[in-house]
């Protein structure tokens, strides 16, 4: 533990965190809300599906695009306009209740205007602290990540059956403007300049590392959007109709899965990474979630939950490692924007397939769902060991940059 006390030595670095995760964190409320806000609007889960999915669509793109502009306009001007365009568009579909059709485009633009946060966070990350840390930092910034994804949809629940899901929207958008302007005005984002990549648009996708970790990532989260949706459906009476009628229990039981990711993420997330890790701390959360099909017992479900979601943070840690170990730094933005949009994507896609299966089958139907995308998770990972790299022994460090240089050579 001794590593997180020589990370807080480095000025600047605990303000990043913070400001970072306040930023990002609307990013694990809207799938759940919106899932909820559409949900009431229209009387199904089908149509909220597909507006997650629209978004999903608007996320793809912008995700490593947003990332590319990054080196080219600046992290603070990309930063500052998408936030701005994001947060406007989410209260406009909080509060007018448009044809299916003008929620969808609007959906669409959404996720086009998300901020690339997180890319621009993990590729200052390495220029704030030796490599001797990076890793360690990397661990701390998953555990962060896992308050995002696990406990910003207990937020979210507790918020729309408290207040409703038009506040639900709001208050996500209020995070993304007041976040991002904390963290669009850290002194780290000044001082460390995201150099123009030489290679083209897309060329990073030619790392196999970066397809693996996005698509792996797509996979891994998206079974937590399901599983989310499964628990909320578990304690939620359908009589008294929408998020009015999920219990304060889902949130207790989401927050003891985000308390076993933070405390698994503390322990052995910056472990050095070795071909098999990834494997394994993928099966650590497969086991808790297949346990979720025993019984839907509250206390029952915090106990497997905590225990398989010791792994989670630990998969995230070990992503950027892959990540920040394999890309050039001109390129590192662009890399982790690719893996953010497999993730947010993830995000959405997973809710709409366990909303569909919550319609057919109920929270065991989204529980199944959550099984199977983590275990296509563990098959790739296990597929795709020989291009992991083995880190033991060794800081995390970018490859250097190179190019070609031509020298003239005299004719006398």
């Amino acid at each position: 533990m001794g590593i997180y006390r020589d990370l807080g030595r480095n000025p600047g670095v605990f303000r990043v965190i913070v400001s970072q995760l306040t930023a990002r964190f609307p990013f694990g409320m809207l799938s759940i809300i919106m899932l909820l806000h559409v949900q009431q609007m229209y009387g199904d889960y089908t149509s909220a599906g597909i507006v997650l999915a629209a978004q999903s669509v608007g996320q793809a793109v912008s995700g490593p695009l947003a990332s590319r502009l990054m080196g080219r306009l600046g992290m603070r001007q990309v930063l500052s306009v998408t936030s701005i365009l994001c947060a406007t568009v989410l209260v406009i579909i909080a509060f007018v209740h448009l044809p299916l059709l003008v929620l969808t485009a609007l959906a669409i633009l959404a996720g086009l205007f998300t901020p690339p946060v997180t890319p621009a966070v993990r590729t200052i990350y390495p220029k704030l602290v030796p490599n001797n840390q990076i890793a360690g930092l990397f661990s701390l910034d998953a555990a962060a990540q896992e308050l995002i994804w696990v406990l910003g949809p207990v937020v979210a629940v507790l918020i729309t059956s408290q207040f409703g899901t038009t506040i639900g929207l709001c208050t996500a958008a209020a995070f993304m403007v007041v976040g991002g302007a904390w963290f669009i005005l850290s002194p780290a984002l000044g001082t460390v300049k995201l150099p123009r990549a030489r290679r083209g648009f897309g060329a990073v996708l030619r790392r196999p590392t970066v397809v693996i970790t996005t698509v792996i990532g797509f996979f891994f989260v998206a079974s937590f959007a399901a599983i989310e949706a499964g628990i909320i459906a578990a304690f939620t009476d359908p009589s008294e109709g929408g998020a009015h009628g999920s219990s304060f229990e889902s949130g207790v039981v989401l927050a003891c899965f985000a308390g076993g990711s933070l405390v698994g993420g503390l322990l052995f997330g910056h472990r050095q990474m070795r071909p098999w890790s990834m494997l394994l701390r993928i099966s650590i959360v497969l086991t808790g979630t297949l346990a979720c099909l025993i019984s839907q017992e509250m206390w029952f479900l915090c106990v497997v939950l905590f225990l398989g979601g010791m792994g989670t943070a630990p998969v995230f840690a070990a992503i950027s490692s892959i990540i920040g170990s394999t890309v050039k730094f001109s390129e590192t933005a662009e890399a982790y924007g690719w893996v953010g949009t497999g993730q947010l994507v993830g995000v959405a896609i997973g809710s709409a397939l366990a909303g569909m299966a919550i319609d057919l089958s109920g929270a065991p139907g989204a529980i199944m769902v959550s099984g199977g995308l983590l275990l296509i998770s563990a098959i790739l990972a296990a597929a795709t060991m020989k291009w992991i790299p083995d880190m033991l022994g060794k800081d995390i460090e970018p490859p250097a940059e190179t190019g070609t240089l031509t020298i003239p050579i005299p004719l006398n």
